[in-house]
């Protein structure tokens, strides 16, 4: 298959598609020659797309789905410093949520918005479980204290937290998912060492995407741990076979809303 598809009428010979491929497989064009991967350098491309999406007279698409091509309009996206900045800063982590779920529709909206994170090797190896029912939620924060129990007098480093959490789970507080109504578990190929933080890139892109849709999240640690050794909340989750759970993220409509930045430590930045 063609890797790049080149209209003669649009190029410009300018070069720059051969200049940002990341993979140095795009053959620059000359007076009489289209930009073009030859056969033999194909099976190299990571279809990250950066020749098409650079292309200044857009003469150029990457040969993938072509016909699912989206133009990007002028100005579309742009955002100043300022909002940047409050958006980001206003970011909160949500424990406190209303009843009320999230549509899937929604959701959706923002996993699609997640599937565009950075991916060493544009892999794109991050599959995606929601855990919707709030019922279902509730017996994964069961499991997770199930597995903090095993726990108890152990030299885990949390050892010294549990049997504060227990108590206050046998007491009706919901101190693992807090009152959330849904859950998100991004899972991985087992046996890679790198695709974790891949994971971790997507996580955010939902996290920071999220407040934008009126959701509010919290990156559920206690749950995360447990997932990656209770036999029983793993099989619960569902994760497929030759997978492994990298993170979760409880998520929801937030109670309240906010009203201010709190301080953070001042930047600590070296200059080298």
């Amino acid at each position: 298959m063609t890797t790049i598809l080149v209209d003669q009428d649009l190029c410009t010979r300018c070069g720059i598609c051969s200049v940002v491929c990341p993979m140095a497989i795009v053959e620059p064009a000359d007076e009489n020659t289209l930009p073009t991967v030859v056969d033999a350098k194909a099976g190299m491309c990571i279809q990250c797309g950066h020749c098409e999406v650079s292309c200044p007279s857009q003469a150029l698409i990457l040969n993938v789905r072509p016909d699912e091509k989206v133009p990007l309009q002028a100005g579309a996206g742009t955002i100043s410093p300022d909002d940047m900045a409050f958006y980001l800063k206003k970011r909160r982590s949500v424990r406190h949520f209303t009843k009320d779920p999230v549509p899937k529709e929604k959701i959706e909206q923002v996993l699609d918005i997640a599937r565009y994170a950075a991916s060493g090797g544009n892999g794109q190896p991050v599959q995606w479980i929601i855990v919707h029912d709030p019922k279902n939620v509730k017996k994964i924060a069961g499991l997770t204290i199930e597995w903090m129990k095993t726990l108890v007098n152990s030299n885990h480093p949390m050892s010294g937290r549990i049997p504060m959490l227990i108590a206050a789970w046998d007491g009706g507080r919901d101190v693992i998912c807090r009152g959330a109504p849904h859950l998100l578990f991004a899972h991985i190929p087992e046996g890679n060492p790198v695709v974790s933080v891949d994971a971790i890139i997507a996580l955010t892109h939902f996290d920071v995407a999220a407040p934008a849709f009126g959701i509010g999240t919290c990156w559920a640690g206690f749950i995360a741990m447990a997932a990656t050794s209770y036999e029983p909340l793993q099989k619960e989750i569902g994760l497929p076979a030759g997978r492994k759970c990298a993170y979760a993220m409880m998520f929801g409509h937030p109670q309240y809303k906010v009203y201010g930045i709190p301080r953070r430590k001042p930047l600590e930045v070296t200059w080298q």
